[in-house]
């Protein structure tokens, strides 16, 4: 299963994944019921989870209901526990907008829920994040979440997302990040999708961010707050839930 997985994320194009995914997910849901997993988004358990990468595939991170994985579940239980996400009157942008959430976000009474990318058939609003169509201080919530690491000119963007989010407003803007790494690796010479895949963690990603990712954030004039909340939980918890222990939540405010 895990080569199977592997070779239909990097052969079939992402919108038609997203379209496939639609009559698929149900069934792997059905076959997978258990009592071990638990998804939080929609409460329902499983066996096992699904493995999911395109350069080093991990196990038991795919949630055979939502399709959500560890930072989506992660950014769920934040949203529910930490914010009010889920009651205040909020205009949101949401780019990129994940499986997992864009049903829920969608019938939520709340939320003037407004999404955009250049490709996803989910997105209401085609647009290039670099060059947004929408006013100033439009947005009292943004969420681009592993957005960035594929824009060549991720500051251009930062910009925009700043220029958009209204003063006071939330921003929660996941990356896939090297905690390990003091500075962020970029490298327009290395073209082969393979190559980009191993170095990058996918074969469409420019760049692997470090730990400077918060502070360009901040000179980009965000207040940043680097969120561990993996650390709220047990290690029965997180075990529960397939957390990635650590992984940080960039939350930023204008």
């Amino acid at each position: 299963m895990k080569r199977l997985f592997k070779l239909i994320l990097n052969v079939i194009p992402r919108p038609l994944l997203i379209r496939l995914s639609y009559v698929i997910r149900p069934i792997l849901a059905f076959f997978l019921k258990g009592n071990k997993y638990t998804d939080p988004i929609d409460g329902k358990r499983f066996k096992t989870f699904l493995p999911y990468g395109y350069g080093n595939q991990r196990n038991n991170v795919l949630s055979p209901s939502t399709l959500s994985l560890e930072r989506h579940r992660l950014l769920w239980l934040y949203l529910k526990n930490e914010t009010n996400f889920f009651s205040a009157e909020l205009k949101v942008l949401h780019f990129a907008p994940e499986q997992a959430f864009y049903k829920r976000f969608k019938k939520m009474s709340n939320l003037d829920y407004v999404t955009t990318d250049l490709n996803s058939p989910l997105a209401d609003v085609k647009a290039d994040i670099c060059n947004l169509p929408f006013d100033e201080n439009e947005f009292d919530i943004i969420l681009c979440n592993h957005v960035l690491e594929h824009i060549p000119d991720d500051t251009k963007a930062m910009q925009e997302l700043f220029r958009v989010l209204k003063v006071d407003g939330m921003g929660i803007f996941q990356i896939p990040q090297d905690l390990n790494r003091d500075l962020t690796f970029e490298d327009d010479n290395i073209t082969d999708k393979k190559e980009r895949a191993k170095i990058f963690g996918q074969y469409d990603h420019v760049r692997v961010y470090g730990l400077d990712y918060f502070d360009k954030l901040r000179n980009i004039g965000f207040k940043v707050q680097e969120v561990d909340y993996t650390s709220k939980f047990s290690e029965e918890e997180i075990t529960k839930y397939c957390l990635a222990k650590g992984e940080i939540i960039p939350v930023v405010y204008k």
